[in-house]
């Protein structure tokens, strides 16, 4: 089922979802079970599984570093149709512009139909390590509305390249990204906001925002998006706080402000144990301000751990 016919079969009740990470090469998918089990309980309709863009690594080759493209965690696809063949559930895999060609995409594309992945969430992704700004790899997209674009041909039958006869057409329903405190790279929110369109007329059916953790952005953002005419379900992103050093990662990373109280909650912790209950409690109370306000769902970022998205959940639904 599409991620708007969830919403819309809620008839109006906050529905739980989450966002989990691959596990690296090397590791079992068992730990990823172990982190799912206990979130179960509260229903998701869906769960979205991110992808990894490739790296560089150095190997050492008779006394010279030779540079390989790798990526650490891969099988984004592949974990989608293991959890929603063992859990009975919508999977949402995240589709980059960075690190794939068009052909890969549609390659990824046909793969996720053919295993009945009704949804996508459509990213440009980020600049690999040693670029200062995003670069699209050959015959990639620069920006996510392309992106969006080629999934949306797809739903109508036009491949790329190939003069194909369909008799059974996708028809993925697609998310994006918004930014309530805008894009690191946008000269302002406004022209945030006038991208963020862009999708949503290139065929986006519904935007999930990046973390925030002072709620009246979110609500600021929700207005602001309407008045440029953005009508599809805007689903706020919570990512509970959960080591002292997101203090510093988190605003450096995402270009993110945190509200003083939380900082000073934060700041007056002695352990990381007793900032993730801290990071707990600030999430909880954000949830049922927004559930309250009847937003369609309360999506978090759980970073493979679960333990504190289960008690933020076992407090809010």
């Amino acid at each position: 089922m599409k991620v708007t016919e969830h919403i819309k079969n809620a008839n109006g009740k906050t529905l739980f979802s989450f966002e989990i990470i691959p596990p690296k090469k090397g590791k079992s998918i068992q730990d990823l079970y172990d982190n799912i089990d206990p979130l179960m309980e509260f229903n998701p309709p869906f769960i979205d599984v991110t992808t990894s863009r490739e790296e560089y690594i150095y190997i050492e080759k008779q006394g010279l570093l030779d540079r390989k493209i790798t990526r650490m965690r891969p099988g984004t696809v592949g974990i989608c149709a293991a959890i929603k063949h063992k859990y009975d559930v919508d999977t949402v895999p995240h589709v980059l512009c960075g690190g794939f060609s068009k052909e890969e995409t549609e390659y990824l594309l046909v793969d996720c139909h053919y295993l009945g992945i009704n949804n996508v969430m459509a990213l440009r992704g980020d600049a690999m390590s040693h670029q200062k700004y995003f670069e699209a790899c050959d015959g990639g997209h620069q920006y996510a509305s392309q992106l969006v674009s080629q999934i949306q041909n797809l739903n109508c039958g036009t491949y790329l390249h190939d003069v194909v006869e369909v008799d059974d057409t996708s028809n993925f329903c697609i998310g994006v990204a918004g930014y309530p405190e805008k894009h690191i790279e946008a000269p302002s929110l406004h022209t945030d906001l006038k991208r963020l369109k862009e999708k949503v007329d290139a065929g986006a059916d519904y935007v999930v925002t990046q973390m925030f953790f002072d709620n009246k952005k979110y609500f600021e953002f929700v207005d602001a998006a309407k008045k440029v005419g953005i009508d599809v379900p805007i689903i706020p992103g919570i990512k509970p706080i959960a080591i002292k050093k997101h203090l510093q990662l988190l605003p450096q990373v995402f270009k993110i402000d945190l509200p003083q109280d939380l900082i000073t909650n934060i700041e007056q912790c002695q352990t990381n144990k007793q900032v993730r209950q801290v990071g707990i409690e600030w999430a909880i109370q954000q949830s049922k301000e927004l559930q309250a306000a009847g937003v369609p769902v309360l999506h978090y970022y759980s970073m493979g751990k679960s333990d504190n998205v289960k008690a933020i959940a076992e407090a809010v639904f």
